[in-house]
């Protein structure tokens, strides 16, 4: 290969990558029409189009290569590579241009070659270390009138509607961050705000995101903006601390839409706010999933260099169409989808593919964990324990292989871990917490529901507790839509002699669905059932599941927000 050669395709893929950030940053403008409109499916479609738009953007640019080379061999592409690097010492996105690379590269090539003389496996540069371009921050001083700091903010959004009444708003800033920062709120120091002039938006809200520095520390917020369908807005709440924030960045919501053309500033910026998060996981929470997918494989091989332990098989009980392992000092989980399937999950590989699929397209409410899938992924061979190694030779063998010293994964799921619900609830640590926690899977199903996901599978093994006690749902493979369910109440018997036969008495459909039956097959423990029906007895019955169907059918978007409504404003 030629240097020319070389320097035209470092250009067309960079070319292929500036294109795909152009649309990336366009429907962040979309976004913002939307929640200015209130069209809210609106919103929930261009959320699904951009899941998809990292591939299609790929396949796009590896056609035009097609057609500008004839013949393309990965022999000198290390010249492509360097052509390609050099052009990214100025660039204002490296960072995602080299991910960009890697998967074209990789697509183009069967990722034969995978190693580092062909792609970016380590960043190549220092733009990890980027400091934040002054024009992502907008600096307020606060001089002993928080309050009036507070009004500038919000006035200063300039979003296109005006605000419903900013002074009631400011008043319970000023009462939640009393409540919040009782010491900082009497502090009469002079101290600063740094807020990120882009604002982030999701489902029905614009979260404004930004830091008090005071002492040398620096003090998280979030001010939620909501649009009263009427022509204003409205702040909220305000959040104050890593733990809020780091809910509202949760790994079970869907992605923000935020126009930056710096998104690894925007990166560093909350890193330093929520040192529990990984650069991975911020990187996704923005919509830039391929990203956060290359950033974790990074941070994985990091660790793997920093410790000892092995890879194990997960504590619980063993799925039917997934095996499952992690690595004990790793807060992630593996997901490798089985050679087999117990007899009565009739689907086929493909069928959990496009469930998983469709759970990252969809709003996942706060409860359904976020995965990254990966293609051949090569980890130690002697960091397996006996134990797993066995394990996947049993139950996926066509899925995983050894090549020299690496275990080679052809295909899987990592998710963030958690402690299964059943587990939880059998824990002597978490004794006393049984009707706090059944309290959250009842209304994990019911936010579910209303964001139009039927579990399918609701026993308590499916469900994960995180370490801010949330439920989250992370079994997949029979989600259905709750629109194509029909929920219906058992019919009475004819006979007495009916309740004893070893056939129901009444014909049930394939979609047929009866909640009265759901208590007798989630709880062996009449107490842990009792606790539920306290909180949660509608989710038994057909009518609550057909007045849900009805909003469905109707176009109604469910509010759902990252915070209780307690500490929302009272807007009476």
């Amino acid at each position: 290969m030629t240097d020319d050669q070389a320097a035209q395709l470092a250009d067309l893929i960079l070319a292929g990558f500036d294109r795909h950030y152009r649309k990336f940053r366009h429907y962040s403008h979309l976004a913002r029409d939307g929640f200015l409109k209130a069209e809210w499916r609106y919103l929930q479609d261009i959320h699904r189009e951009r899941v998809d738009l990292y591939d299609d953007q790929v396949d796009h640019c590896i056609a035009t290569l097609k057609d500008r080379f004839e013949h393309l061999s990965p022999e000198g592409w290390q010249s492509v590579k360097q052509a390609y690097s050099k052009r990214l010492e100025r660039h204002r996105q490296p960072d995602l241009a080299e991910t960009f690379y890697n998967s074209v590269f990789c697509r183009l090539f069967h990722r034969r070659y995978f190693n580092n003389e062909h792609i970016f496996v380590e960043s190549d540069a220092l733009w990890r270390h980027y400091e934040t371009d002054e024009t992502l921050i907008r600096r307020y001083w606060v001089d002993g009138n928080l309050e009036a700091v507070f009004l500038n903010m919000l006035e200063d959004m300039e979003l296109g509607l005006p605000l419903e009444n900013p002074h009631r708003d400011v008043r319970h800033l000023m009462h939640r961050f009393a409540q919040e920062a009782p010491n900082l709120a009497r502090a009469a120091n002079r101290y600063s705000i740094d807020l990120i002039t882009a604002p982030f938006f999701r489902n029905k809200a614009c979260y404004l995101i930004g830091r008090l520095n005071i002492d040398g520390e620096a003090l998280p917020f979030i001010v939620p903006i909501l649009n009263n369908e009427d022509g204003h807005l409205y702040a909220d709440t305000l959040l104050v601390d890593s733990n809020a924030m780091a809910i509202v960045f949760g790994f079970a919501r869907a992605y923000f839409f935020v126009d930056t053309g710096s998104p690894l500033a925007i990166v560093n910026f909350l890193l330093r706010l929520m040192p529990s998060k990984t650069r991975a996981e911020l990187y996704s929470s923005i919509g830039l999933h391929k990203q956060g997918k290359t950033q974790f494989y990074r941070e994985l091989l990091q660790h793997l260099d920093t410790s000892r332990d092995r890879f194990e098989v997960a504590p619980g009980i063993k799925g039917m169409v997934m095996t499952v392992f992690t690595l004990p000092s790793y807060p992630y989980v593996f997901k490798i989808i089985k050679d087999r399937f117990a007899p009565q999950k009739e689907m086929t590989r493909q069928h959990v593919k496009n469930q998983y699929h469709r759970v990252k397209q969809n709003d996942r409410v706060g409860r359904m964990a976020d995965t990254w899938e990966f293609s051949k992924v090569a980890l130690p061979l002697n960091r397996f324990s006996d134990a797993l190694l066995e394990e996947l030779s049993k139950v996926a063998a066509s899925n995983v292989r050894q090549e020299g010293e690496q275990l080679i994964i052809e295909h899987c799921y990592i998710e963030r871990r958690m402690i299964p619900l059943n587990l939880y609830l059998e824990d002597p640590a978490y004794a006393g917490r049984e009707e706090a926690v059944l309290k959250e899977y009842g209304q994990a199903i019911k936010d579910l529901a209303k964001a139009n996901i039927f579990p399918g599978d609701m026993l308590l093994k499916n469900f994960g507790v995180t370490r801010h006690g949330r439920v989250i749902f992370y079994d997949y493979d029979e989600i259905d839509w709750v629109t194509n369910c029909n929920f219906r109440r058992i019919p009475p018997p004819r006979y007495p002699e009916d309740e004893l036969a070893s056939e129901p008495w009444y014909s049930v459909a394939p979609n047929d669905i009866f909640p009265e039956e759901f208590a007798t097959f989630l709880f062996n423990d009449n107490r842990l059932e009792a606790a539920f029906r306290k909180h949660h007895g509608d989710l038994l019955d057909a009518d609550y599941w057909t007045a849900v169907q009805a909003e469905l059918n109707a176009g109604k978007v469910a509010d759902i927000y990252p915070y209780p409504d307690h500490i929302r404003v009272k807007r009476a």
